[in-house]
């Protein structure tokens, strides 16, 4: 099974791969959700036509395409059709303001730039007149184009796949095809994400939590995506009262709005389980384990979605350890981690140290400006500039390694806990 849309698309062309819940009125009444089902076939075929435009306008293999939206199949569509002609994708979050979202273009360039109307604010501060909307991209010309989406890797030559940028539009880091679909195996594996699975969507696609830890994850596995423009916490509910949703993954605030909601109860009857991510307060996770879901906390980066994750068996009935707030379990499969002192030097056994991470779902760097070819640009140079911002969260790759620079604890047993 590879990260290809189309061989899903041929092997179940009928089975639902999104349920777009987004009201279509604006002010539509609360809890009111819409029902727009894509099969697998119709997703794979938008992604065609998606290309197929794109390539129109002149986009093919090494060129860097940044969309500006709110959640909607239209990026998933584009994420596909990216990978198609060997383009890189670079979601570029409609959080950011219209001074932060000139950072990540300083850096990328992009060859063009796709965005949502409703963005329309937005994109006009950043620094190029290459741009088309969605509506525009839809009604564009559309050219026939030479393109396998069967094989493998995707892409050509070194451009990254997938380009994610940090919470304040910095730093950038680039994955590769393959070091995506690792990723994606890493929610097969480590939760046993499946065809039968329906998750709802509860953060942007801009991010690496939502994108690829639960989005493409689910896609990869067959499983079904509910799909809302914007999280809203009773739409969450009631989307996954009605489509018997199986998996919910979150951050703390997502996954404490849906527990206040009042249809919660009715809403766990199909749930499965719950990944969440960590470390959050226990009395997050005790209104999910008290309705005898098992949860599991994990450990993820902008430059590695996931690295470190509980098990489901930590449930109510878990030790003290397993529960602990600061507790985020093991590396997931073929994720190695590492503790080093302030020196450097490698730890053993139980420690306390800074995290390394290592294997072939951590991103294959930093995308670096222009004119630079330091992979760690932005934790070099940038920390004496002017516009450096200690709330860019970023590390250093060196050596097969990257560090965090989060400060960790390991047990006798192999478990990690965030200091």
């Amino acid at each position: 099974m590879t990260l290809s849309l189309a061989r899903r698309a041929d092997r179940f062309p009928d089975r639902t791969a999104v349920v777009d819940i987004s009201e279509e009125r604006l002010y539509a009444p609360a809890e009111t959700i819409h029902d727009d089902r894509v099969t697998y076939g119709e997703l794979s075929t938008i992604a065609t036509r998606t290309a197929e435009r794109l390539a129109t306008l002149d986009i093919g293999p090494g060129d860097t395409v940044c969309l500006v939206s709110r959640n909607r199949v239209a990026s998933l569509a584009l994420f596909f059709a990216c990978r198609r002609l060997g383009a890189t994708f670079a979601p570029i979050s409609h959080l950011l303001t219209p001074a932060s979202v000139e950072r990540p273009f300083d850096v990328l360039e992009p060859d063009l730039v796709v965005s949502e109307a409703a963005q329309r604010d937005l994109v006009r501060s950043i620094p190029f007149d290459r741009s088309v909307t969605l509506d525009e991209l839809t009604e564009a010309d559309r050219e026939s184009v030479d393109f396998d989406d069967r094989r493998s890797e995707g892409g050509a030559g070194e451009n990254p796949l997938l380009v994610l940028h940090g919470e304040t539009g910095r730093p950038l880091a680039g994955y590769s095809a393959a070091a995506v679909e690792r990723n994606c195996v890493t929610g097969v594996v480590a939760w046993g994400v499946a065809a039968n699975d329906v998750a709802p969507l509860t953060g942007p696609l801009s991010t690496p939590a939502a994108l690829v830890r639960v989005a493409l994850s689910v896609l990869y596995a067959g499983g079904t995506l509910l799909l809302d423009r914007a999280f809203d916490p009773g739409d969450a509910v009631t989307a996954i009262v009605e489509e018997d949703a199986t998996l919910l993954a979150g951050r703390e605030t997502a996954l404490r709005d849906i527990a206040a909601e009042s249809g919660f109860a009715d809403a766990t009857n199909s749930l499965q389980r719950v990944v969440c991510e960590g470390p959050i307060p226990e009395d997050v996770t005790a209104a999910y384990r008290d309705r005898e879901l098992p949860v599991a906390q994990v450990y993820g980066r902008l430059e590695c979605p996931t690295a470190l994750s509980q098990g489901f068996e930590g449930r109510s009935s878990a030790s003290t350890s397993e529960t602990d707030g600061t507790a985020v379990g093991r590396p997931v499969p073929d994720c190695q981690a590492r503790l080093v002192d302030d020196e450097g030097t490698v730890l053993d056994g139980q420690a306390t140290g800074r995290l390394q991470l290592s294997g072939p779902m951590v991103a294959d760097g930093y995308v670096t400006a222009a004119g630079t070819d330091d992979e760690n640009w932005y934790a070099s140079a940038e920390l004496q500039s002017e516009d450096y911002d200690e709330a860019d969260d970023r590390g250093e790759f060196a050596d097969g390694w990257f560090d965090t620079g989060d400060r960790a604890r390991r047990d006798a047993d192999g478990r990690y806990y965030l200091e």
